[in-house]
Formats: C-alpha cells, sequence, structure tokens
C-alpha cells in the first residue's frame, strides 16, 4: 500500500529555521496531488498533545495553518518531488517535537512515523 515518510529534523540553535519534507511510497504517492487529498503536518511534544500545524488542499491551490503557529511556519508543495514542505522561521526551544505528515483521501488517514526536531543551544 505505501508509506508516509517524514524527513528533515534534527538539532537547531534557537533562531534558525529547518525545512521539514513529508513524501509517500507505494500507492500513497500517487494520491499526494489529489484534488480529494489533503495533507497535514502536526507536532507532539513530549507529555502533551498532538497539535495541528498546518495543511494544504486541492492540489496545492489552499494551505492552512493554525492560529498560533501560522506566523512562522510555511507549508509548500514540491512538485518536482512530490512532497509536501514545512518550513519553520525562528526555531524556539518550545518547538521541540516529533513533527508529523498525514495524508488524508476520500477513506483513509495515513501517518508517518515522524522527525524529532530539538531546539537547543
Amino acid at each position: 500500500q505505501g508509506q508516509v515518510l517524514e524527513s528533515g529534523g534534527g538539532l537547531v540553535r534557537p533562531g534558525g529555521s529547518l525545512r521539514l519534507s513529508c513524501a509517500a511510497s507505494g500507492s500513497i504517492s500517487s494520491i499526494m496531488s489529489d484534488i480529494n487529498t489533503q495533507v497535514g503536518w502536526y507536532r507532539q511534544a513530549p507529555g502533551k498533545q498532538r497539535e495541528f500545524l498546518a495543511a494544504i488542499i486541492r492540489g496545492g491551490s489552499r494551505t492552512y495553518a493554525s492560529n498560533s503557529v501560522e506566523a512562522r511556519f510555511t507549508i509548500s508543495r514540491d512538485s518536482a518531488k512530490n512532497a509536501v514542505d514545512l518550513q519553520i522561521f525562528n526555531l524556539k526551544p518550545e518547538d521541540t517535537a516529533v513533527y508529523q505528515c498525514n495524508v488524508v483521501d476520500l477513506e483513509q488517514v495515513y501517518w508517518g512515523q515522524g522527525t524529532q526536531v530539538t531546539v537547543s543551544s
């Protein structure tokens, strides 16, 4: 069937930036850019609930983001790589979390395993 795979996480100093990428394999890769597919980014910090960050729909023609993060988070589609990127600016220690991507079609929600982002001096 395929998998969702996140990449781009790592250790970053406060004030820095990161670009995370969400790609897919198998059959899931075939629906990444479909008009009926939503691709979303979430994060979960230790001891906290999963938090929605941003999503892209309608083949990349529309994006939306959480009110709490939209000023520092930018989501975009990389058509050449068949991926959806999340760029984070001005990283803060409280941004430390596992960042996950999901792909939603008309029937299923597919989750990746996540990529770790650690913000520390």
